[in-house]
């Protein structure tokens, strides 16, 4: 029986740098320096005490390796432990907790946790991934409040839902992706015009929010939850009602907390499960090569990771 755990990029560190350098680098390395990516003018560093991946560039004479302008810049965590976590990561359905990464993978919980938040950092889209949608396509939309449990202690004559309850907003096509985003509910007009395609049909609850958003009023259909209808034909928000439990299940069984100023990076971590599922034909090891595919750019200090 074969184990994805056991492939070469787990176990061994040069293994691991060129397994980030194929992806990171598919076309040979580039210089982050001066942006030289002529192969013959960089060249790779092989002394006994030089570490792995180390190459220096005959254009600006400096060294660098796959990790500057990364997630990884600066880590001096393994280059092992980092594709594990990232495997943990994108493997596990509902998250993964910092505590459980700890122990798995050794090291303090700090180093753990901004782990953990690095990469939850790269997952989030490009910021100029587009509009959801488009001509002939269904789009979802739909909120929820991430309230506490009724079994939560609270104070004497707070409702459920009280606000400041924070609202996570969510478009997603059928069949394709899905954006959620933090969101006052006052902002929700404005979230749809800014990420919803304007030709794309949109499916939502009965909602007053939702009403008008299109440009013309045949692009709209609704259900009434208020009157038990849960779906008619194809009009219906169960798409996004799943991927909501899904996110609460970790909300709840893994992270337990999710700080306002982290959401969105909860929020990319399960967004970024759910458009590389399985129902697409992406596995865990895809899903993992995916996402280390999309770390160029996307560096984070731990100052700005609070």
């Amino acid at each position: 029986m074969y184990s994805n755990l056991n492939a070469p990029h787990f176990k061994d560190e040069n293994a691991a740098y060129e397994y980030v350098e194929a992806r990171l680098w598919p076309t040979g390395p580039v210089c982050p320096h001066c942006g030289n990516c002529d192969a013959a003018r960089i060249r790779k560093l092989a002394g006994k005490s030089t570490r792995p991946g180390l190459r220096k560039c005959n254009e600006c004479r400096k060294q660098f390796t796959v990790k500057v302008g990364t997630i990884f810049e600066d880590s001096h965590v393994p280059m092992t432990h980092w594709l594990q976590a990232i495997f943990l990561m994108c493997s596990s359905k509902k998250g993964i907790s910092t505590r459980q990464l700890q122990r798995m993978l050794g090291g303090s919980m700090k180093t753990a946790w901004f782990m953990g938040h690095r990469i939850r950092h790269a997952m989030a889209p490009a910021a100029d991934a587009g509009p959801i949608g488009g001509p002939g396509k269904s789009v979802e939309a739909d909120e929820t409040y991430l309230s506490k449990s009724p079994k939560t202690r609270k104070a004497p004559g707070t409702a459920l839902n009280a606000k400041p309850a924070p609202m996570v907003f969510a478009l997603i096509e059928r069949g394709g992706n899905v954006r959620s985003m933090y969101l006052d509910h006052r902002n929700v007009r404005s979230a749809i015009r800014a990420n919803l395609h304007s030709d794309s049909r949109l499916y939502t609850d009965g909602s007053k929010t939702y009403f008008s958003v299109m440009p013309n009023k045949s692009q709209h259909h609704s259900v009434d939850h208020s009157k038990y209808e849960w779906a008619r034909g194809d009009v219906h928000t169960n798409t996004l009602e799943g991927f909501f439990s899904i996110f609460k299940r970790g909300l709840v069984g893994i992270y337990q907390h999710m700080d306002k100023k982290h959401l969105d990076r909860y929020l990319a971590e399960f967004d970024f499960r759910m458009n590389t599922r399985a129902k697409l034909g992406i596995n865990d090891a895809q899903r993992t090569a995916i996402a280390v595919a999309g770390f160029a750019g996307k560096r984070l200090t731990y100052e700005t990771t609070h």
